[in-house]
């Protein structure tokens, strides 16, 4: 089967193997999969194919405010920098060229030359087995709902009549936000917070939470630590009050201390980059016996829903808390569901084989169980770590802070990892692999890297392992006894 809007306009029924519901990464990732194995698929997007382009543009702008920051910090390695001249205009440029220029890859074009029949419009269930969009019917073998999920804004007096920020809406910024209030303490507001200041904004953060709640304490206390070092305010577990909007400004009101009732906040901009809900509302799902909840459509291990016929994945799936807005969790959901409808194949998902990756400086990467999670998970378990102060290469980039640390069960299989430095992200790949595997920290210590690299400080946290046969009495003795015959 193959189509593109403009031949997908008649009333004839469509009947194909597969039918996506959502053209985001995760609904692209699935379709396009599908249709290379010669599968008929028809995919439903309401708005615009791509989804939204929050971490392209978070990406790009971080990677501009990444450059800033180097030329700050030139004169340590004996390198005369001037003034830093920042043009915001050009950042946006910037970042439009880089949303631009990955744009080819998602064109309804692309996708019916791959054999994908591609329809706008609002999807609806009319019953189990059927899907209405306009005037169109779809009857398909298997529906996989990728709808994703929405910024959802926090209940505060005063925030649905001000003017507030999102990720996509800084590229639509005439000019720089002169002083920024970020309202959330999860890794997109940290992560925008920290590239905004760089970029010579007033910067602020906010949140009812503590900064980065799900993640390592350790590894956060550094994170805290440079945020504030860098002149970044912070407001943890903050009680907000309402916001209000004199003379054109933004000023969020805390609930204060003892000494005051009030802590007004003023600001030029507030962005907000707090939860997320998903976009379901307007599926119809009960008609297709489809169970949801707050959290998004109810799913099994295996990503089916109550309908056997219907799989969801991504943000509009319940469950996905803490994976909604990661492309990489969601094109790893849907090709665990292709599998499964492909090929029968059974499928489980797992969150904690999932990596998560905060792209501020110092930089955490994290996957598998944290440190709480595996005292409560199991008796006999092991914390191997190593800094990266011990690294030459990190040495040698002026970037020591930082630190691997790796978590084991009793016989050295690897349960999780956090990483907090430079490259984290990148460095979190073998642990990854590990985890997948099943595989033992011995494993890892085995392998030879190449030395004077960051990669380095891995191979050494696992290589702790050993650490404690040095002391052993019995070890000692016989390296004792072995001496004696030269």
């Amino acid at each position: 089967m193959t189509g593109s809007p403009a031949t997908a306009s008649n009333t004839t029924p469509l009947t194909p193997d597969i039918c996506v519901i959502g053209g985001g990464a995760a609904g692209l990732s699935l379709a396009t999969a599908a249709a290379l194995f010669g599968v008929s698929v028809v995919l439903v997007e309401r708005d615009r194919l791509g989804g939204g382009k929050d971490a392209v543009i978070s990406n790009a702008l971080i990677a501009a405010s990444t450059r800033a920051r180097l030329l700050q910090d030139a004169g340590h390695f004996g390198i005369a920098a001037g003034a830093l001249d920042m043009d915001f205009v050009k950042v946006q440029a910037h970042i439009a060229g880089v949303v631009a220029a990955l744009a080819p890859n998602e064109t309804a074009e692309r996708l019916a030359a791959l054999g994908v029949t591609v329809i706008n419009g609002e999807a609806r269930f009319r019953d189990r087995n059927t899907v209405q969009v306009g005037d169109r019917e779809i009857r398909a073998r298997r529906f996989v709902i990728a709808t994703g999920s929405r910024p959802a804004a926090p209940s505060i007096p005063g925030l649905d009549k001000t003017p507030v920020l999102t990720v996509a809406s800084v590229l639509t910024l005439n000019r720089r936000p002169e002083r920024l209030i970020v309202l959330g303490c999860g890794s997109e507001g940290v992560e925008l917070a920290q590239a905004m200041h760089r970029l010579c904004s007033s910067v602020t953060i906010v949140g009812s939470e503590d900064l980065l709640a799900d993640e390592d304490p350790e590894a956060v206390m550094l994170i805290r630590r440079a945020l504030l070092r860098d002149g970044i305010a912070l407001h943890e577990r903050a009680t907000i009050l309402r916001v209000e909007t004199p003379r054109n400004r933004v000023r969020l009101v805390l609930a204060g201390t003892k000494s005051e009732a009030e802590l007004p906040l003023e600001g030029t901009h507030l962005l907000v980059t707090s939860n997320r809900q998903p976009a379901i509302a307007a599926l119809d799902l009960e008609l297709a016996g489809i169970a949801s909840d707050a959290g998004g459509i109810v799913v099994n291990k295996g990503l089916r829903t109550a309908n056997r016929r219907v799989f969801a994945i991504g943000g509009c799936a319940s469950g996905n808390r803490h994976g909604a807005h990661l492309a990489h969790a969601a094109s790893h959901q849907a090709s665990l569901v292709l599998r499964n409808i492909l090929f029968r194949l059974p499928v489980k998902t797992d969150a904690a084989a999932l990596p998560r990756v905060t792209s501020c400086e110092p930089e955490l990467a994290s996957i598998g169980l944290s440190e709480e999670q595996a005292h409560r998970a199991a008796r006999d378990i092991r914390i191997l770590r190593w800094p990266y102060a011990e690294s030459d290469k990190a040495q040698a980039e002026r970037q020591t802070e930082g630190f691997v640390k790796l978590i084991t069960d009793g016989k050295g299989r690897v349960l999780g990892a956090t990483i907090i430095g430079a490259k984290a992200g990148e460095l979190i790949a073998p642990w990854c692999l590990a985890i997948e595997k099943g595989l033992n920290v011995k494993d890892m210590a085995g392998l030879v890297l190449p030395s004077s690299t960051f990669s380095e400080l891995s191979k050494r946290a696992a290589l702790s392992v050993y650490s404690p046969l040095a002391s052993r009495p019995g070890i000692r003795r016989l390296i004792g006894f072995l001496r004696r015959f030269g």
